[in-house]
C-alpha cells in the first residue's frame, strides 16, 4: 500500500484527506515515532497518546492564521512530522537536529518554545491577546496535559482567561497521568468527569434511542450531543470547575475518534470567548509496553521495539545512580530520625524517592507539578519542628528560586533541597540542561551548597545536612552515576610544606582535600569533575606538567585557605564546574584569591553563556572542555610560560 505519510507536505495536505485515509496516516505516523525513538531515545508514551489529536487539529484550523501552543512540548512529534519536517525527523535529539520540543528556530509552524509544563494557557492567551491588538484573524489554542493542568500558573492563566471573556480554545488532553501518577483535588476532579455514573448512564439511553430511529437518528443525536454540556451540568450536581471560571466546556470525548473530535473542533473554531475541550486518549497508545508501563516510556533511552530493552535490561531505574542511593539512604535515616519526610514535585521515580514514598506515606508529600508550593511547603514543615528533605531537578529548580530566597533562606530554615539532573542532561536541549543552578544558588544569603563527587561523599553531606545543620543547604548532583574509576583517599588539606598542615578553619565536611599532588598548576575541580580532572592529570604528567588536584565538595562556603595555599605554590588555577561559568563556582573563588595571590594566572572551564543545544553528554561536555583531553589543554594553556 502507497505510503500517505510520504505525500503530506504541508498542513494543507491533510484536509484533503478522508476518514480512511486519515487513520491509515495515524498508522504510520505512530509507527515513525516508535522506530525514531527507538533508535535516538525520547518521549514515547506521550507522543503516542496524541496522534490522532494533532491529526484533527491540523484538519480544523488553518495555521497560516491560527497558533498552537503545547504544553511542556514533549507530545509534538506528530506535529513536527505533520508540519514539513517528515526528512529530518531522524534527526530527532542529535546535536544539529530537531529538537525533542517545538522551536520557533525550526519552523513557522511552532510558534513557542516550550519545555517547562502549566506554561501553554498563559502563552496562548497572550498570542490571542496579540492577535486581538493587531487586527489578524486566527484563533490561538493550548494543549495542556492532565498533569500540567496541576501546575499553579495554568489556574493563574485560566482565571485570567475566565474573567476577560476573550477568544481563546485550550485543548485538555486527559490521560490520566504526567511522568508520576496524577495526585490531588483537580486531578480527583476529572476522573468524576471520566466516570460521572448518572451522564455517562443518560448519554449511553440517548445514544441507544437515537440510533433505532431510520434516517434521522442519527444525526439528531450528534445535534443533541452539541448541547450536552448543558445537560451534563445538570446531571452532575457539583458542577464544572471550569464552566465557574468562565470557560464553555465540551467533553470528556474520546482523543482517538478522529470524527467526534472533528466534529467538536469545527464547533468550538466558531464560538466566541475562552472555550475547554476535555480529551481522553491513552498514552503510549499503539505500543504494549508503553501502554502498560507509560511512566517507564514516558522519556526512554534507545531501546529494542521487539521487547522493549534498553542495551538489553528492562527500564528500571538504575541502582547505582546518585538518585537511587540518595533515595535509599533517605529511606535508611528516616527509620532513625523521624522528623525526617520528603516532598516530590511529580517526580517521585526520577528524583529516587520511590522507597521513601512506600516505606513512610505519612512523611511523604507528592504536591504535583508544583515547585513553588514544594518549596514554601517545605519551608512550613521546617518551620514547624520537621526536617523536610525536597527534591527537585536542577531545571525545575528555577520554578522554585523565589520561594526558596523568601520563604527559606531569610528564614533560616532546616530545609535540605535535592538538586537532581545538575549539570548537562543531553538530549533535551537548552530548556532541561541544569547549568544554571549553581550561579542561581551562590548568591542566596545563609544557604549551604554541596557537589558530592561521589556516592560515598553523598551519603557524608546527607549526614551533615540532616543531623548538624540548622539552616537551609543544596545538596547538587548530576545525572547517572558516579566517575568510573575510584577516586583516591583524598587529604584532609594542603600542605604549605612538607612539615605542617595550613591552618584551616572550616568545619571537616566544608575543606577541600587533595586528590593528588603538584607543583605547576591547581586544578580546581567541583564535585563530580573531580575524576576528568584526576584524568587530566594523569596526562599532563606524561608531558612534563605537574598539577595538583584540589577536590571541592562544598561550594558554598568556599575553602579559600586551602584553595590559597595551593595557588602561591603553583601560581596557576583551573576551576572545573559542570555549571554555567558566568557567577559560577570559579567566578566566586576568584575575588579572594587574586588579592591574596597577586599575578595569579586563572581559567574557568564550564559552560559559557549560552543555551546549551541538544545532543550527548559526551558531545556536550566535549563542547565545553569539560572531558579529560580538553581540560589537559587548557591547563598546557596556562602553564605555557613555566619555563
Amino acid at each position: 500500500m502507497e505510503s500517505i505519510l510520504k505525500k503530506i507536505k504541508t498542513p494543507e495536505d491533510i484536509k484533503k484527506l478522508g476518514e480512511e485515509e486519515l487513520f491509515s496516516l495515524a498508522g504510520e505516523i505512530r509507527e515513525l515515532i516508535i522506530q525514531t525513538v527507538a533508535e535516538n531515545g525520547g518521549h514515547l508514551a506521550s507522543n503516542l497518546g496524541v496522534i490522532e489529536l494533532t491529526l484533527a487539529i491540523l484538519k480544523v484550523f488553518d495555521f497560516t492564521h491560527d497558533q498552537i501552543v503545547f504544553d511542556v512540548g514533549h507530545q509534538a512529534y506528530a506535529w513536527k512530522i505533520l508540519t514539513g519536517r517528515l526528512e529530518s525527523f531522524c534527526t530527532l535529539r542529535k546535536m544539529g537536529g530537531l529538537s525533542g520540543f517545538p522551536k520557533i528556530s525550526e519552523s513557522c509552524y511552532d510558534f513557542f518554545n516550550t519545555g517547562h509544563s502549566s506554561t501553554s494557557i498563559s502563552a496562548a492567551l497572550g498570542l490571542s491577546r496579540a492577535q486581538a491588538h493587531s487586527g489578524r484573524h486566527g484563533q490561538a489554542i493550548a494543549v495542556i496535559g492532565d498533569g500540567a493542568l496541576t501546575g499553579g500558573m495554568a489556574f493563574e492563566a485560566l482565571n485570567d482567561a475566565g474573567q476577560s471573556g476573550e477568544n481563546l480554545i485550550v485543548i485538555l488532553n486527559d490521560n490520566q497521568m504526567s511522568i508520576s501518577p496524577n495526585v490531588g483535588g483537580l486531578s480527583r476532579h476529572l476522573e468524576n468527569l471520566r466516570v460521572s455514573k448518572r451522564y455517562i448512564r443518560a448519554k449511553s439511553r440517548i445514544e441507544s434511542v437515537m440510533n433505532k430511529i431510520p434516517l434521522v437518528g442519527r444525526p439528531f443525536y450528534r445535534l443533541m450531543m452539541l448541547f450536552k454540556r448543558t445537560t451534563r451540568l445538570a446531571l452532575q450536581q457539583s458542577g464544572i470547575l471550569f464552566e465557574q471560571l468562565g470557560f464553555r466546556y465540551y467533553g470528556p470525548i474520546d482523543g482517538h475518534d478522529l470524527d467526534d473530535m472533528i466534529e467538536h473542533l469545527q464547533v468550538i473554531r466558531n464560538i466566541n470567548g475562552p472555550v475547554l475541550l476535555h480529551v481522553l486518549t491513552q498514552k503510549g497508545r499503539g505500543y504494549s509496553y508503553a501502554e502498560e508501563s507509560p511512566d517507564l516510556y514516558h522519556g526512554v533511552a534507545p531501546f529494542i521495539i521487539e521487547n522493549g530493552l534498553v542495551n538489553g535490561h528492562s527500564l528500571k531505574p538504575d541502582k547505582t545512580s546518585f538518585s537511587e542511593v540518595f533515595g535509599r539512604y533517605l529511606a535508611e535515616k528516616a527509620a532513625r530520625q523521624p522528623k525526617i519526610c520528603a516532598i516530590s514535585a511529580a517526580m517521585t521515580g526520577g528524583t529516587g524517592l520511590t522507597t521513601f514514598a512506600a516505606s513512610y506515606p505519612a512523611r511523604f508529600f507528592d504536591v504535583g507539578i508544583a515547585e513553588q508550593h514544594a518549596m514554601t511547603l517545605a519551608a512550613g514543615l521546617a518551620a514547624g519542628g520537621m526536617k523536610p528533605v525536597i527534591a527537585l531537578y536542577s531545571t525545575f529548580l528555577q520554578r522554585a528560586y523565589d520561594q526558596l530566597l523568601h520563604d527559606v533562606c531569610l528564614q533560616c530554615l532546616p530545609v535540605v533541597i535535592i538538586v537532581d539532573r545538575a549539570g548537562i542532561v543531553g538530549e533535551d536541549g537548552e530548556t532541561h540542561q541544569g547549568i544554571y543552578d549553581l550561579s542561581l544558588l551562590l548568591p542566596l544569603p545563609g544557604l549551604e551548597i554541596y557537589c558530592p563527587a561521589d556516592y560515598k561523599q553523598l551519603r557524608a553531606v546527607m549526614d551533615y545536612a540532616l543531623e548538624n545543620k540548622l539552616g537551609p543547604v543544596a545538596i547538587r548532583y548530576p545525572r547517572g552515576r558516579q566517575w568510573p574509576t575510584p577516586l583516591p583517599e583524598p587529604k584532609p588539606s594542603v600542605s604549605e610544606s612538607d612539615d605542617h598542615v595550613s591552618d584551616n578553619s572550616l568545619p571537616r565536611i566544608q575543606q577541600a582535600c587533595v586528590l593528588r599532588d603538584g607543583s605547576d598548576i591547581t586544578l580546581a575541580a567541583l564535585g563530580t569533575m573531580a575524576g576528568p580532572a584526576l584524568e587530566a592529570a594523569n596526562n599532563l604528567a606524561e608531558r612534563g606538567v605537574s598539577a595538583q588536584v584540589l577536590l571541592f565538595v562544598c561550594a558554598k562556603p568556599i575553602d579559600h585557605q586551602t584553595l590559597k595555599t595551593s595557588v602561591a605554590r603553583t601560581r596557576r588555577v583551573l576551576f572545573i564546574e559542570e555549571a554555567l561559568c558566568e557567577g559560577g563556582f570559579g567566578h566566586s573563588a576568584l575575588p579572594f584569591l587574586i588579592k591574596a595571590v597577586p599575578g595569579v594566572v586563572f581559567d574557568c572551564l564550564g559552560v559559557k553563556d549560552h543555551p546549551l543545544c541538544q545532543g550527548s553528554r559526551d558531545q556536550l561536555l566535549a563542547l565545553n572542555r569539560l572531558q579529560p583531553e580538553s581540560i589537559a589543554e587548557a591547563a598546557m594553556q596556562l602553564c605555557a610560560d613555566r619555563h
